[in-house]
């Protein structure tokens, strides 16, 4: 199962204690995945259809839990075509349809059923814990989450910019910096930072995932300070052979066109020094010396060997 499965299944299984709660996250789901059905007496009926059993396993407890309605369920397509299977949530009596809708503000007083695609009645979100709700049941009904391990991106897709615009406000009212791209016909909220990501995790109280993904993270965060100091290392053993070969290429030039021997004593000494440990640090290098010489004096000796090459070279 991907991080996003477990993370939707950590979801559906918990129930706000709050009726407001139920009903906001309820109005997120039939907004992503609701039908109006007109019967043949004008009598509405209503349908919810996933192909996310989740979903539906949500939408059926927060019904039962909340208006003590049990929807008829179907499951259409084969178990071996799993892309094919479509779970429908039936309500058919006219007024239990009628409360839902109301109670959802999905219905106007005079009896016109709202679009889906519009935004969410402010009513239903105007408090913190009725928005965590409405994000948790966008989610579950309409986006998506990378694994950590890989990447990190979180997304929730609209069939309209109205209901994106309304959900990237929401997001961003909890302090996440969301934003929204236009992929194909839809339009996609998406957040790709992993604080982001993880503050919403922590909004949707999905806390399980939380931790997993936390998890990672440390790991990822302490694989990548190692891989920096590899490098670094790395990079720092390569200067130093390769300062090491210039050195000993110098001496070898100053030994071929004057002889050693016709330099200063401190020189002599630091090319012979050099010439027999040719992969010696500097510090080490010094210690070789009569008496130890620093870092620096070691630094400066060869420098003036180097400016010395130099001069037989023109």
């Amino acid at each position: 199962m991907s991080f996003s499965a477990r993370t939707k299944e950590e979801l559906s299984r918990q129930l706000s204690s709050a009726r407001h709660c139920q009903l906001a996250e309820l109005a997120a789901i039939i907004s992503a995945c609701g039908q109006y059905s007109v019967r043949l007496n004008g009598r509405l009926f209503f349908v919810l259809q996933s192909e996310n059993l989740m979903v539906a396993r949500k939408a059926f407890l927060l019904l039962r839990e909340t208006f003590r309605i049990t929807p008829d369920l179907s499951v259409m397509g084969s178990g071996e075509w799993k892309k094919g299977r479509v779970y429908t949530l039936a309500i058919r009596d006219y007024e239990d349809v009628k409360r839902v809708l109301q109670a959802t503000k999905l219905l106007y007083e005079n009896g016109a059923l709202c679009d889906l695609g519009l935004p969410v009645n402010r009513i239903l979100v105007r408090s913190v814990c009725c928005r965590r709700a409405y994000l948790r049941g966008a989610f579950l009904s309409g986006g998506s989450i990378s694994d950590p391990n890989k990447s990190y991106h979180f997304e929730i897709v609209c069939t309209g910019e109205e209901k994106a615009k309304d959900i990237q406000q929401m997001i961003c009212s909890f302090g996440v910096d969301a934003k929204i791209i236009i992929r194909k016909r839809y339009y996609v909220v998406y957040v790709k930072e992993s604080d982001g990501i993880a503050d919403l995790l922590n909004i949707m109280e999905a806390h399980v995932s939380l931790m997993e993904m936390e998890n990672i993270r440390i790991l990822r965060g302490i694989s990548g300070t190692v891989n920096r100091k590899v490098n670094c290392e790395t990079a720092n053993l390569n200067k130093v052979v390769s300062a090491a070969v210039e050195q000993v290429r110098d001496i070898e030039l100053i030994h071929s066109k004057i002889g050693l021997d016709q330099l200063p004593p401190a020189l002599q000494e630091m090319a012979y020094v050099r010439l027999e440990n040719p992969d010696m640090p500097l510090k080490e290098l010094g210690m070789q010396m009569d008496p130890p010489v620093g870092k620096s004096g070691v630094n400066h000796r060869l420098r003036k060997l180097r400016a010395i090459a130099e001069e037989l070279q023109i």
